[in-house]
């Protein structure tokens, strides 16, 4: 699914068993052994630790190492050859807790990154915890993936308190970090306090019935983000229902990914009913979530009167060949639709289906009858059972239906 599973984390107040880390870090502040290798360097490369260049580059140098050493944590090399650099990217590198721990230090104070990937390092609550202190007092890092760190509620609360307080961040990604309901207040208060924050993502977490009530009311009242990934969860029943009247209330967002969660035909119904005021979003996923022909005639009365949407996805959801009818009638009827793609890939139509897009077809052909090659409508239909994608249908120029 595109998360990397790890060990469970231990618990903060353990030791960590890092003997080698402590020599290492020790061996470093004397010039002696080696860092631990960057991944897109070569083995043979050179690493001297002269390898920061700019003014203060060996004082932060040595600050990065004595943090190391202070908390029994392996030395990085790819940090002290990016510390200088506008992205530091040490994701996949076994930080863990100490590691964090280590790196927090320099951070507070470092003017030169601006994105800070951390993804995949079994952080943990307490890893989480330690960075959560230098991002509240960073005033360039603009941009973190803190994705796949396990970090529990705890990391959540500490991290969504810390950007609360630091109004520069505009780009969070927390995939895979077992978020359950307890985090969901937090994430809400973050919406809330935070107006500069511009992308969220909280895909292949745990959020579940209880959250969606909770981010619901904070998405109508959020002030800023454009962009919110939350597929992947159990958002299902009154959760999806409150989600979705979040986004009725909202002016801002413009792309939101809800798919494989478990929206329903009552889920469904609540997103046309958004659609219908909702003048701002762009671009929608609803993707594997269990709705229907019921679920998908209910979405159409959205479209039907909708003017900015101009992406919807709507693949492997059991709403056959009437609920894509359904679907593509609405948009059709819609003289403001804005709709450029509709995809219903992996969704078994019927002949019916199968009718009302080549009459769509002719018609925008007859529209545009000076339009080009690419632009023109085309029809490719090989698959013996029709089980169509509805892949680029550009409401004015093209739509495009292909096996």
């Amino acid at each position: 699914m595109g998360v990397t599973m790890r060990a469970p984390c231990k618990r903060s107040g353990e030791k960590e068993e890092q003997e080698e880390g402590v020599a290492a870090a020790a061996g470093r502040l004397a010039g002696a052994p080696e860092a631990e290798e960057c991944s897109d360097v070569d083995s043979d490369s050179d690493r001297e630790m002269e390898g920061i260049h700019g003014p203060g580059g060996l004082v932060k140098d040595t600050v990065y190492l004595r943090s190391c050493q202070a908390h029994s944590g392996v030395p990085a090399s790819c940090f002290l050859r990016q510390v200088s650099t506008p992205e530091l990217n040490l994701r996949h590198h076994g930080l863990g807790p100490q590691g964090a721990r280590a790196l927090a230090s320099p951070l507070t104070s470092n003017p030169y990154v601006k994105r800070l990937d951390l993804r995949d390092n079994g952080l943990c609550g307490a890893g989480v915890e330690a960075l959560a202190g230098a991002l509240s007092k960073s005033s360039t890092i603009c941009d973190v993936d803190l994705s796949e760190n396990q970090m529990g509620v705890v990391g959540v609360q500490a991290i969504c308190a810390a950007l609360t307080v630091n109004l520069t961040m505009q780009k969070v990604q927390l995939a895979g970090n077992s978020l359950e309901e307890h985090a969901a207040q937090y994430l809400a208060e973050l919406l809330l306090a935070h107006t500069g924050l511009k992308s969220l993502d909280l895909s292949y977490n745990q959020l579940t019935d209880h959250a969606g009530e909770i981010l619901g009311p904070a998405l109508a009242e959020n002030t800023g983000l454009t962009e919110l990934n939350i597929s992947w969860n159990h958002l299902r029943g009154p959760g999806a229902v409150a989600f979705a009247r979040g986004l009725e209330a909202n002016i801002f967002l413009r792309v939101l990914d809800i798919s494989y969660n478990g929206f329903g035909d009552p889920g469904a119904s609540a997103v046309g009913e958004a659609l219908k005021t909702n003048n701002v979003l762009e671009e929608l996923n609803m993707s594997n979530n269990r709705i229907s022909a019921v679920g998908a005639l209910s979405l159409g009365l959205g479209l039907r009167v909708n003017q900015t949407l101009r992406i919807l996805v709507m693949s492997r959801n059991p709403m056959r060949g009437e609920g894509c009818f359904g679907v593509l009638k609405s948009v059709r009827d819609n003289p403001m639709s804005a709709l450029e793609l509709l995809d219903f890939s992996e969704i078994q139509v019927d002949r019916e289906f199968d009718d009302l897009a080549s009459s769509v077809k002719a018609d925008t052909a007859r529209r545009w009858p000076s339009a080009s090659q690419e632009e023109s409508p085309r029809l490719k239909s090989t698959h013996p059972e029709l089980d169509l994608a509805l892949l680029a249908f550009r409401t004015v120029k093209k739509i495009n239906v292909c096996a």
